[in-house]
C-alpha cells in the first residue's frame, strides 16, 4: 500500500497499443524524479526536514516538487513560468508551496531567462534554500531506475526503442542508461521542439509555441547527448495532430509532448518491423483542452505527415524533421 499520493501519481501505466507500440503513461511523470531526488538529499544529509527546496518550472515539475515536499515535510518555493494555469496555481497553494509566477510573456526564451535570474536572486537572499537544479543535476535520473526495471520485465529489451521528449534529459536519458546496463542495443529516440538549443534548433522559429517540457531556450547540463540515436523535431501543429490521433485511435488523453512522441514513435515503428517501440506520455491532456483538443476538427491526418530527413541542423524545417544522431557527444 502506498504511504502517500505522490507514490501513486508517479507510478506509470504500460499500455500496449498494438503488437509493437507501447505507451508508458504517467499522470505526472516528474513526480518520479522529484521523489527520488528529495529522498536522496535527505538520506545523504544534504537537506533536512523543514528546509526549503527551490526551483523553476513551466508546470509539471512544480507539481511534482510540491508533492515530494509534502511527502517528506519540506517547504517548497517555485518560480513559475507564465504558462502555469489556474488549476495548478490552486493545487500548489493548497499543498503549501509558494509560487512566484512570471508576468505574461510571448517569448519563452525571455520567460526562462527571467525565471533563472529570479532563482539566483532568491539564493542570494536565502543561501539556506536548496536549489533542486532540475535542469542541471543528474540526481533527477535516480527515480527512473525502477521504471526501467518495469519496462525490462514487461517488454524485454531485445530490439527495444524508447521514444520521448528530451526535456531536461532525466526521463529519456535515464531510461536508456539503466536499460543499456544489460542491453546496449536499446535505441533512444529524442523528441525536440523547434527553437530548442539542446540539439541546435534555436534558429528555426515555430509560429505557435516552443512545446514546454521537451526543449529549452537555455542550455540544460543534465542532457547526455551521446545517449541518443535519432532525433525528431516536431512543430506545435504536428504535435497537436499526434495528440488528437492518439485520443481518437487509442482513447489515451495526454498532453502535447505525448502527441509529439507518439508521432515519432509511429514513424520509428513503421520503419523497424523487428523492433518494439515504447513512447513516453508524461502527463494527461487536461491543461491542453483549450489549446489542443478544442482544435480537433482542424487536426492534420497523420497519414498526411512525414518527417523531412536531414543530415545536419541547417536543413531543419517545419513541421517535422528527423536526423540520425548516432550517440554523438554534444
Amino acid at each position: 500500500m502506498d504511504q502517500h499520493i505522490a507514490e501513486s501519481v508517479g507510478r506509470p501505466d504500460l499500455i500496449r497499443l498494438d503488437d509493437r507500440l507501447v505507451c508508458l503513461r504517467f499522470e505526472t511523470m516528474k513526480v518520479v524524479s522529484a521523489l527520488a531526488a528529495v529522498r536522496h538529499l535527505l538520506d545523504t544529509g544534504t537537506v533536512r526536514r523543514g528546509d526549503t527546496l527551490l526551483d523553476s518550472s513551466s508546470g509539471i515539475y512544480a507539481h511534482a516538487l510540491a508533492l515530494a515536499c509534502h511527502r517528506y515535510g519540506m517547504r517548497c518555493h517555485i518560480i513559475g513560468s507564465t504558462t502555469v494555469d489556474q488549476t495548478l496555481r490552486t493545487q500548489l497553494t493548497a499543498l503549501g508551496a509558494t509560487l512566484e509566477q512570471m508576468e505574461p510573456c510571448n517569448d519563452l526564451k525571455l520567460d526562462q531567462k527571467r525565471r533563472v535570474e529570479r532563482v539566483h536572486e532568491i539564493l542570494a537572499e536565502h543561501p539556506e534554500y536548496h536549489w533542486m537544479r532540475q535542469y542541471h543535476d543528474d540526481i533527477h535520473y535516480l527515480g527512473y531506475r525502477s521504471i526501467a526495471d518495469r519496462i525490462r520485465h514487461a517488454t524485454g529489451t531485445e530490439a527495444l526503442t524508447i521514444v520521448g521528449g528530451v526535456g531536461t534529459g532525466a526521463s529519456t536519458g535515464a531510461l536508456a542508461r539503466y536499460l543499456r546496463e544489460d542491453a546496449p542495443g536499446v535505441e533512444l529516440v529524442g523528441v525536440q521542439p523547434y527553437g530548442s538549443v539542446t540539439f541546435g534548433a534555436e534558429h528555426v522559429f515555430d509560429p505557435e509555441i516552443i512545446i514546454a517540457g521537451i526543449g529549452s531556450s537555455i542550455p540544460f547540463r543534465n542532457v547526455t547527448h551521446e545517449l541518443y540515436d535519432v532525433l525528431h523535431w516536431v512543430s506545435f501543429d504536428a504535435a497537436c495532430a499526434g495528440s488528437i490521433d492518439l485520443l481518437r485511435r487509442h482513447a489515451v488523453f495526454a498532453g502535447l509532448s505525448t502527441g509529439a512522441g507518439y508521432l515519432a514513435a509511429r514513424w520509428e515503428r513503421d520503419r523497424s518491423p523487428e523492433r518494439t517501440v515504447l513512447f513516453i506520455a508524461p502527463d494527461t491532456g487536461h491543461r491542453y483542452v483549450d489549446t489542443v483538443y478544442a482544435r480537433h476538427r482542424e487536426a492534420t491526418p497523420l497519414a498526411d505527415l512525414a518527417p523531412r530527413e536531414v543530415t545536419d541542423q541547417s536543413q531543419l524545417a517545419l513541421p517535422w524533421s528527423r536526423m540520425h544522431w548516432n550517440r554523438t557527444p554534444a
